[in-house]
């Protein structure tokens, strides 16, 4: 989970690797960040555009790339606490070249359209972390349901979604509880849920993502950062005995030297091996779930 102890943990791991908040502004403003996305075998071409989506609070905008032919099962993706931005971009194009209708979503439609941090800014920034906070407070548990209920309505009505297939989910950070709950609260659309280093997974609440496992019948991918497991060790457990009790499928592992938002391209704590592994095995969940 995204706070001030998290970014104390990778400021710490940067200085170690010797890398600067200067050089690592450089990565990820310039054709670099473009260079460290692998090339996608047997890639499919692809047509993106930005769309508009009506939601029950006004209109979401988005990020649409899926393959320039055919229908194909749909996936959503929610980005981190940072918001829609090219890394997001990006991972949504390599997974439509893979043969998925994607849509990246603006968490944040309801207070901000598109970007609302410019390239090399950093939620380590206490300055952006307070900039951030209206958009995030303009999130809830409501809003991913009502949000989620739209965006699956608005894919099932494209010409290149195949609505005969179950849509994923993949969310990041705060968002990573949402592929839980839209399985929980969709089950008759959502056929595969992948939380990247996801936030609030096990809590004391009555409707803690961990407790509607009952409720899904998804597969689904729970990838922990080993920072975010030391300050919680138990919630893998609590995931595994919930959704072992439900039968729920789901691979839960704890990625080895990784820091909290080690996957996104951009992040300054990005792990490539670990991130290539997570990928490959989401790429796994939704061959095996949504086919």
């Amino acid at each position: 989970m995204c706070d001030e102890k998290t970014e104390a943990d990778n400021e710490a791991w940067r200085r170690r690797r010797g890398l600067t908040r200067r050089q690592f502004n450089t990565v990820v403003t310039g054709a670099a960040l473009a260079a460290l996305l692998p090339v996608t075998a047997f890639a499919a071409e692809t047509t993106e555009s930005e769309v508009t989506i009506p939601t029950q609070d006004g209109n979401a905008d988005a990020y649409f790339v899926r393959p320039a032919t055919g229908s194909h099962a749909a996936v959503i993706i929610w980005p981190d606490v940072m918001g829609i931005r090219p890394a997001f971009r990006m991972m949504g194009k390599r997974l439509a070249e893979a043969g998925y209708a994607v849509l990246v979503v603006n968490p944040y439609y309801r207070t901000a359209k598109g970007e609302v941090l410019a390239p090399g800014e950093s939620y380590a920034d206490p300055a952006v972390r307070e900039r951030l906070a209206p958009h995030r407070n303009s999130l809830s548990v409501a809003t991913c349901l009502s949000d989620g209920r739209a965006f699956v309505s608005w894919l099932d009505e494209q010409s290149s979604v195949d609505s005969s297939r179950m849509v994923g989910i993949a969310g990041y950070c705060m968002t990573g509880s949402y592929a839980i709950r839209l399985a929980a609260v969709i089950p008759e659309r959502i056929g595969a849920g992948a939380s990247f280093h996801g936030g609030g997974l096990v809590t004391q609440a009555e409707d803690s993502p961990h407790r509607l496992a009952p409720r899904i019948k998804a597969g689904l991918l729970i990838a922990i950062a080993e920072n975010d497991d030391e300050k919680e060790p138990e919630a893998k457990t609590a995931l595994r005995e919930a959704f072992d009790s439900a039968g729920v499928n789901a691979e839960i592992e704890v990625y080895a030297d990784t820091l909290h938002g080690w996957c996104p391209l951009d992040s300054r704590v990005y792990n490539e091996a670990q991130a290539e592994k997570a990928w490959a095995r989401m790429l796994v969940l939704f061959e095996r779930e949504l086919a």
